[in-house]
């Protein structure tokens, strides 16, 4: 599979399109990424976009180098490491200038403008609009596996979340162990 320049200027616009729906960070995109990446435009398969999420979020540092590995996964694909250089700078220029610039500009305007009603409504209303984000990212990736036992993990893990005030670390250290003995 071959990148013309009008498939790069494409998956540049997409991730600045997906950069100004990350409300919650770029994870809560997996779902739009996935049908892009993946159902439309066939540049990743099931196996390479789980892979660079996993390897991503596994990795140390910020939980964005998700993104650079599906760049250079896409660009690796078209033909060689320098398309897959690219790929990388395409994707994480695309994923953090806007919402880099925007939150910037905003966090600035947000302290000066703390008490007022507005800002305080706003930043209750996101909270509901975060959490759907993330259960529909925390589905499509358990569905992409098509392991039961993952979206039980998941269900579980969401549950458990939701109704109780169980730390996350515990749950992360639970699936930690889950994974070292096999169960998924």
């Amino acid at each position: 599979m071959s990148m013309y320049l009008s498939d790069w200027l494409e998956l540049f616009q997409h991730f600045i399109m997906l950069s100004m729906l990350s409300i919650g960070g770029a994870v809560s995109t997996l779902p739009e990424m996935h049908r892009f990446l993946v159902v439309q435009h066939h540049w990743l398969t099931d196996g390479q976009f789980t892979a660079s999420v996993a390897i991503g979020q596994a990795s140390p540092g910020p939980n964005i180098l998700f993104v650079a590995l599906m760049g250079w996964n896409i660009g690796v694909n078209s033909g060689s490491a320098l398309a897959g250089l690219l790929g990388v700078l395409i994707t994480m220029l695309g994923i953090l200038l806007p919402s880099t610039t925007i939150t910037y500009l905003a966090a600035g305007w947000l302290r000066q403008n703390a008490d007022l009603r507005a800002v305080r409504a706003f930043k209750l209303g996101l909270a509901p609009i975060v959490i759907a984000l993330l259960i529909a990212t925390g589905w499509i990736m358990a569905s992409v596996s098509h392991d039961w036992r993952l979206c039980l993990v998941t269900l579980v893990s969401a549950l458990l979340i939701w109704r109780t005030r169980i730390h996350m670390l515990w749950l992360i250290a639970a699936g930690a162990v889950l994974g070292w003995v096999g169960w998924i």
